[in-house]
């Protein structure tokens, strides 16, 4: 007895819809920041920002590269975006910024981003991207997250290594920071850096106490 044949089902694949790994993945050899939706935070709350650079890219911690930074970090603060506090590594930078909101603190980071790796590629004469990807940032809520944060960015050379002397990391904000624990006497040069407006980071932190020159970031 003939049995009748069945009609088989086409197996459509799903080409709509959200899938697991899809998407553009991050880029470089670091690509380790989430392309999520950030955080968002109010404009009374300081944020902690890092950027880092491409690998086989000269260090950043040399005097002309340092004024190429300084630079973008001048014309790129405006009154909605501004950087207070910095630190140049080898191959990252550091810095403490406040913003409007989460909207002001995109544009702006765009626009220190490119003039920064403008500047850089024509000091060392050369095209294509300067970072390994998009920045990170961390919402500094509390006097002492903001404390923390300002030890470890002003601090950073020291825990890399790259800074012993018994003075502020001069590839830093550090010799124009107004809250070192200093002997009696001891000043610091006038800021060329925009002020804090924040109270967490004007004044809030400060209530935990001077930074000591040599407080190191915790491990």
């Amino acid at each position: 007895m003939k049995r009748k044949p069945r009609q088989r089902e086409f197996g459509f694949t799903n080409w709509g819809g959200k899938r697991r790994g899809a998407g553009r993945k991050p880029k470089g050899e670091r690509a380790g920041v989430a392309h999520g939706r950030r955080e968002r935070f109010a404009a009374r709350f300081p944020v902690l920002v890092t950027l880092r650079l491409r690998a086989g890219l000269p260090s950043l911690r040399y005097d002309d590269s340092h004024a190429v930074l300084k630079e973008a970090f001048a014309a790129g603060s405006n009154g909605a975006f501004r950087v207070v506090e910095y630190s140049v590594q080898s191959n990252h930078l550091h810095l403490v910024a406040e913003s409007r909101d989460g909207r002001s603190l995109s544009r702006g980071m765009i626009g220190l981003t490119v003039r920064i790796a403008r500047g850089l590629n024509r000091l060392w004469r050369r095209r294509g991207e300067v970072f390994s990807d998009r920045y990170h940032s961390r919402i500094l809520r509390t006097p002492r997250a903001v404390r923390v944060a300002l030890i470890y960015v002003l601090q950073n050379a020291r825990k890399h290594g790259a800074w012993r002397a018994l003075a502020p990391d001069v590839y830093s904000s550090g010799p124009e920071f107004e809250g070192w624990r200093r002997p009696k006497g001891a000043e610091s040069r006038p800021r060329w850096l925009e002020r804090a407006r924040t109270w967490l980071l004007s004044i809030g932190w400060r209530r935990l106490g001077r930074i000591g020159l040599c407080e190191m970031p915790a491990s």
